[in-house]
């Protein structure tokens, strides 16, 4: 009998443990995957923890995973892949396709959206098996550990800037530049926006700058977010991917007109924010969910060209606990990535 290794937890908060199971079959439309890296995502805390419904252990997360086809399942060969594919999936580990969202093409808010982790076994294991409908194709420009997280965290900031309301040569802000952000701020430059990078503390300003930044808002100072925002015009689009409702709020006055508040970053607590801020001005507020594996592969082909790449740092798959601590206790930089 043929085995692989997953870090699974049996219980809500408990820690990753190291199991063995049988190497199972794919199904019709599905694919097993030899994986070959998963990201560690601030939200596999959701799955960890129970915080979301019908979450059932033992629970393998990880939905950053970059591997190669080692199995098609009846179908899927007929559907364009073949074994030895380099492929990625993320949070959208598939749609029902048949809800409302779905029967309008918008598959990214499927009423029965398909997370690995939640709705099957994630990443964070030698193995796992996922819907066609899944998948994204690696470019070989692209290492197994730098298009993991480009699956979950880079095509969620590449989405929400490509369809804000900005244009090249408008000022937008990315609040926050760790696992998010700092990817935030290199598509923000790519695209041609006048880049604000904006975070706590005035020893950031030289990395913002070396991510391309041309400008860096130190949100501790004495001077408010939104006065430097409007100081240098007003910013078109915030990119909020900082998870902080309070630092979320602070930006709001320093949309231009007509400007958009895009929020990424979750936080349970609400937003202070008043209907007369958007009224007079015109401003829009809007969350915005990850991408689906055509957005995934778009995100990965644009960074490719332009040379953006997550900051990582990889850890072996018996170390899964330990990196996820890490992530969670804000020590990770910028992605912790598990190599099974």
């Amino acid at each position: 009998m043929s085995t692989y290794r997953v870090a699974q937890v049996t219980e809500a908060g408990g820690p990753l443990r190291i199991a063995e199971r049988e190497v199972p079959r794919p199904g019709p439309g599905h694919v097993r995957i030899a994986v070959e890296a998963c990201g560690i995502c601030h939200s596999d805390a959701a799955f960890v923890n129970a915080a979301l419904p019908g979450v059932r252990f033992p629970v393998v997360a990880g939905h950053e995973i970059a591997g190669r086809i080692e199995e098609l399942g009846d179908g899927a060969r007929e559907m364009g892949w073949q074994p030895g594919d380099r492929v990625t999936v993320g949070w959208f580990g598939g749609s029902c396709g048949h809800c409302t969202p779905c029967r309008q093409g918008d598959f990214i808010v499927c009423d029965n959206l398909k997370v690995p982790g939640w709705a099957y076994d994630g990443g964070f294991a030698e193995r796992t098996i996922a819907p066609v409908d899944a998948l994204a194709r690696v470019p070989e420009a692209f290492s197994a550990v730098d298009a993991g997280p480009m699956a979950c965290a880079g095509v969620t900031v590449f989405n929400g800037l490509r369809r804000s309301s900005a244009r090249p040569g408008d000022l937008v802000g990315v609040l926050g530049i760790g696992g998010l952000g700092h990817l935030g701020v290199q598509f923000a430059v790519a695209m041609g926006y006048e880049t604000v990078a904006i975070a706590r503390g005035a020893d950031k300003a030289d990395f913002a700058k070396q991510l391309g930044a041309h400008h860096y808002v130190d949100s501790t100072t004495d001077t408010p977010v939104a006065e430097a925002l409007r100081s240098l015009g007003g910013a078109k689009v915030v990119l909020a991917t900082a998870s902080n409702s309070a630092a979320i709020t602070a930006t709001v006055d320093g949309l231009s007109h007509r400007g958009e508040l895009v929020a990424i970053g979750a936080d349970p607590d609400a937003l202070g924010i008043s209907p007369n801020q958007l009224l007079m001005r015109g401003r829009i507020i809007r969350g915005h969910p990850s991408g689906t594996a055509q957005d995934v592969q778009d995100t990965l082909a644009f960074a490719a060209l332009h040379g953006i790449r997550p900051t990582t740092e990889t850890v072996p798959l018996e170390q899964a606990d330990e990196a996820y601590r890490k992530m969670l206790a804000g020590g990770a930089r910028f992605r912790m990535v598990l190599t099974p």
